[in-house]
């Protein structure tokens, strides 16, 4: 990137884009819209709401291409029709909604840096910030899940610890692309009914099961029971001393021989890239105590001090920089 004042500008205002996009999605104008073409009027009265500002919503949404414009009416574009639409099963729209939940804090930035930590108070109420994020981890593990699970290798393992696996999607699409293999998701009892409900619309209820717990509770503890545990974006929203307690918990649960699988946003040994991960570490700042993302040599440092070995990253990056850790226990 060459800085410039003009470049320099269009990153001062590329919150503006986002924010539009928040709005299309908040306001569900592409589930509204969905195989149609309709009049700004149409979609200004299934909202309930004035035309005057949808219409030139409508037409930033355009000008986005993220609708397509023919004389006064508006249609979806292919990608709007699969991904923002919640008639579609690719919908990443929760995700979108928990980042647009995320907004205020980013905004903030200053005053949290100047007081050493999160300073926004909550906007939403405690149900829509849980469903926008569970849901959203939903839509982006099933972006990863179904190929992954082709390709990570569970020969041999009998039963999998997906920790703090939320909905259980990773749980599940192992399940799936593996006949011989059972799971348990371990997370809060709140997120019971996500992953249950999940768990059951996936029709392996027989083979996924769900435990109720904190992983960061020092009462903690597992039977050595698990040939492979699944640790998918938990560390990052732990301080260095708990996300070590995590992992040390993690490898206590395996048996002898035991698979462990770290799936994070990995920073560069030097912190300071990829940008995604070094972006999201600001945004764990912003938002929890002591989060943050973690460098490759923090994460091998984590898992060999308890006795892992074997210890390699895997030849995978997600859509959003993730990447994955693997070892065995001893």
């Amino acid at each position: 990137m060459e800085w410039n004042p003009g470049t320099l500008l269009e990153m001062s205002g590329a919150y503006w884009k986002t924010c539009t996009l928040h709005a299309g999605v908040k306001l569900d104008i592409f589930t509204v819209i969905g195989s149609d073409t309709l009049s700004g009027g149409k979609i200004a009265d299934e909202l309930g709401m004035e035309k005057r500002g949808l219409i030139m919503l409508l037409n930033a949404l355009t000008a986005l291409d993220l609708l397509v414009k023919t004389k006064e009416t508006y249609g979806n574009t292919p990608e709007s029709s699969v991904f923002l639409s919640r008639d579609s099963k690719q919908y990443i729209g929760y995700m979108i909604l928990h980042h647009h939940h995320l907004a205020p804090s980013w905004v903030s930035m200053d005053k949290a840096l100047i007081q050493g930590g999160p300073c926004q108070e909550a906007v939403v109420s405690a149900e829509e910030w849980r469903e926008s994020f569970l849901m959203g981890m939903f839509n982006m593990g099933m972006s990863i899940a179904p190929g992954l699970a082709k390709e990570l290798d569970l020969a041999g393992c009998r039963h999998l610890l997906d920790l703090g696996g939320g909905p259980g999607t990773f749980a599940i699409h192992f399940c799936l692309d593996n006949p011989g293999l059972t799971a348990a998701v371990f997370d809060l009892s709140t997120t019971r009914p996500f992953a249950e409900k999940t768990i059951t619309r996936f029709k392996v209820s027989d083979r996924v099961s769900f435990i109720p717990g904190d992983y960061t509770d020092k009462q903690f503890s597992l039977d050595p029971e698990f040939d492979a545990a699944w640790l998918s974006h938990i560390l990052h929203g732990e301080s260095p001393e708990m996300a070590e307690k995590i992992v040390a918990r993690a490898v206590s649960a395996l048996k002898p021989g035991g698979k462990i699988f770290i799936h994070e946003f990995i920073l560069n040994n030097t912190m300071d890239g990829p940008i995604f991960p070094a972006l999201f570490s600001l945004n764990m700042f912003l938002g929890t105590k002591q989060g943050q993302s973690y460098s490759e040599k923090q994460l091998i440092d984590m898992l060999a001090a308890q006795g892992v070995k074997d210890i390699v990253r895997l030849d995978f990056t997600g859509p959003t920089q993730s990447g994955i850790l693997t070892g065995r226990r001893k």
